[in-house]
């Protein structure tokens, strides 16, 4: 899962990164509000953790900018502004939720969770599709009651899959989702072969990885 943090404070934003890394994230992390609206346009992101306070463009305005080109990535907020006028600014340009610094790292941790579960088809932190079940939190997969062995990138494609299903996901979506660095699969044959290797552990499970071709792939009940 690849996440944006667009925070000015460096220190703070290095804690962030540090944070959602070690949770088990991809982070892209940026110090303005310009540049967040750069890798806005490059890259397909989970949440955006934006700050309200940012030189060359200022939260509120990166995220009407995401709102008018008719982006619906979900978006933190995070403020030092406390003021129940501030909250409504904030939300009213389009921010999902709200964040009054200083806060707990555990709690924005939950709120990106939350965010990650607003999509239709996901049911709390528990990704369910058939007898499938991935838990976005302990990193398990069940098929039924059976544990899936899955490496780091299998587990991230699957994710993905499962977060997507019915829909076909293209490979440029799965390696910047499944890779730090999202040209290293896409030069290669990485792809193919995690793909073969999660059809083959799927086996048996209820769901399969169908091949689109010239497209990408979908998660489909067999």
């Amino acid at each position: 899962m690849r996440l944006l943090v667009a925070e000015d404070d460096p220190r703070l934003r290095d804690v962030l990164v540090r944070g959602l890394e070690a949770s088990g994230y991809f982070v892209d992390a940026v110090g303005n509000g310009a540049e967040a609206l750069e890798y806005l346009d490059a890259y397909e992101y989970a949440v955006v953790v934006l700050d309200w306070r940012m030189p060359r463009l200022t939260g509120i305005a990166v995220v009407e900018r995401i709102r008018a080109a008719a982006n619906g990535t979900a978006v933190l907020m995070l403020t030092a502004r406390d003021a129940p006028a501030d909250r409504v600014a904030g939300l009213d340009a389009g921010a999902d939720d709200y964040l009054v610094k200083p806060f707990d790292f555990e709690e924005l941790l939950a709120r990106v969770r939350a965010l990650q579960r607003r999509p239709g088809g996901t049911d709390g932190r528990v990704l369910r599709r058939g007898r499938l079940s991935l838990d976005q939190g302990t990193r398990e997969v069940l098929a039924g009651n059976l544990p899936l062995h899955l490496t780091a990138a299998e587990f991230r494609i699957l994710e993905l899959l499962m977060l997507r299903a019915p829909a076909v996901v293209d490979r440029q979506q799965i390696a910047q989702h499944a890779w730090k660095d999202e040209t290293r699969p896409l030069g290669s044959n990485a792809i193919d072969v995690r793909m073969a290797r999660l059809r083959a552990k799927l086996a048996g499970t209820g769901a399969a990885v169908v091949t689109v071709r010239g497209s990408g792939y979908r998660l489909a009940a067999t």
